[in-house]
């Protein structure tokens, strides 16, 4: 008792200090003692909890101040990389407007470049112009013409045609043919025939105005019938027929007739002769006449036997396998058959009907060769439809079923000449090289 006295004397000394309520409670301890129990709060001793605490809540307030630190040290790195990438981006941005800008200046001092240089070009072309025309406008002296050789030498370009199939193809290495000179003292003769002995440089028509217009083909009618003129120059596609009143107006591209075809053509192989259009119906080795005064298919005839869709196409492809052609003495189908092997066969077409009057097999492949016309019933054909500086290298003559290699020059101005043909009214080739519409004046003589 003594020392709860004493206790309780302590706690009551010490509740004079401190603000706290102090309790004394007895019990019986159930073992027939008194049990004792004195509470009083310490007024130094802080690591008590206080009321309303506990040791979970606390736990729980350490966690939440972790996870806000947390928080704010993720946020501020978060502003501080998006910073970082706006000032990048930026930076990036800049490089790049200052490269498109250098590039720019760059194209800005070529285009003056080229400029100048067209200029030049175009200066010099001037010259050239006056120069010739001051030529041709000074007096001829008087004096004995040059003596022009009787013989010009043309050294063939090197071929070797292919002799899988059959040996009596030729090989042609190097080969030098006398062709006899063309008579520059005088008029040229154009009502007779002869062999080609010259092809003048390409004249420039017109150009095609379309992506379509790289392969194509134009013409005129060597005997034209009413209602059109021998003036009118028609330009055909695949279903449509352009007729132009004269070859000012084709340059102009102002077309005074379009005619819509009841069948569609194939390739650049059709022609025009009597009045009508000769073309190859697509997809079949079907010939047909179109009459241009009716509008309408005149005749049609299947061409015995020839190659079509690719079968035997010339050397640049696009479906040539039969080409059309007129000359002197008529209507010709120019094309292959199985049974030649791929030789180039040619037909006498009635230019009315459309029936075959005659055929002749040579021995040049058509697939070795660019292109390939009709002059005085003979066949020529040409060595390349990319080299600007080619050859007319093989003639076949129908009256003797002879042929031999030539080496007449030939030009492929703009590199992709995929139609030649001949009028024989115009004594002109016709050709269309890579968008461009050309034609060669050509004179004729005699070859030995």
């Amino acid at each position: 008792m003594w020392f709860l006295a004493v206790l309780w004397a302590s706690c009551l000394l010490m509740g004079t200090h401190a603000q706290s309520s102090t309790s004394f409670r007895r019990a019986n301890a159930g073992n027939g003692r008194c049990q004792y129990t004195f509470t009083v709060d310490s007024p130094t001793e802080t690591s008590c909890p206080s009321p309303g605490s506990s040791p979970e809540m606390e736990a729980l307030k350490s966690r939440l101040g972790l996870l806000e630190a947390l928080v704010a040290r993720l946020v501020g790195g978060d502003t501080l990389s998006e910073s970082s990438q706006g000032s990048g981006s930026q930076s990036g941005l800049q490089d790049a407007y200052n490269q498109v800008m250098g590039e720019n200046a760059q194209l800005q001092r070529e285009k003056q470049s080229l400029d100048r240089q067209v200029q030049d070009l175009q200066q010099r072309m001037e010259e050239l112009r006056q120069e010739a025309e001051r030529l041709r406008s000074r007096p001829c002296m008087q004096q004995p013409p040059p003596r022009v050789p009787n013989l010009l030498r043309f050294i063939s370009h090197q071929i070797v045609f292919w002799q899988r199939l059959n040996p009596g193809y030729q090989e042609l290495t190097a080969v030098v043919t006398e062709v006899s000179a063309p008579n520059l003292e005088g008029p040229t003769d154009i009502s007779g025939c002869g062999d080609l002995v010259w092809v003048q440089e390409p004249e420039v028509h017109r150009k095609a105005d379309s992506i379509a217009g790289k392969y194509g083909v134009w013409m005129q009618d060597p005997e034209a019938k009413e209602p059109y003129g021998p003036e009118m120059v028609w330009r055909s596609e695949v279903r449509q027929l352009f007729g132009y009143e004269n070859m000012d107006q084709l340059s102009r591209g102002f077309p005074t007739k379009v005619l819509l075809l009841p069948e569609s053509m194939v390739s650049t192989g059709a022609t025009m002769y009597r009045g009508s259009l000769y073309y190859q119906r697509r997809l079949s080795r079907t010939l047909l006449r179109y009459d241009l005064q009716s509008e309408s298919i005149a005749a049609r005839r299947d061409l015995p036997h020839a190659g079509f869709h690719g079968q035997f196409p010339y050397s640049w492809g696009g479906y040539t396998d039969i080409d059309l052609a007129v000359d002197e003495n008529g209507l010709w189908a120019i094309y292959s058959t199985n049974k030649a092997k791929g030789a180039i066969m040619i037909s006498q077409l009635d230019p009315h009907n459309l029936e075959v009057k005659g055929t002749w097999e040579t021995k040049i492949r058509k697939t070795s060769v660019a292109n390939a016309f009709m002059i005085c019933g003979n066949l020529y054909t040409v060595a390349s439809y990319t080299s600007p500086n080619t050859t007319i290298n093989y003639m076949y003559d129908t009256a003797t079923s002879l042929d031999k290699t030539i080496s007449v020059p030939f030009k492929n101005r703009y590199r992709y000449n995929s139609m030649v043909d001949y009028n024989p009214a115009q004594r002109k080739l016709y050709a269309w090289d890579n968008y461009y519409m050309v034609s060669y004046n050509v004179r004729l003589g005699k070859q030995e």
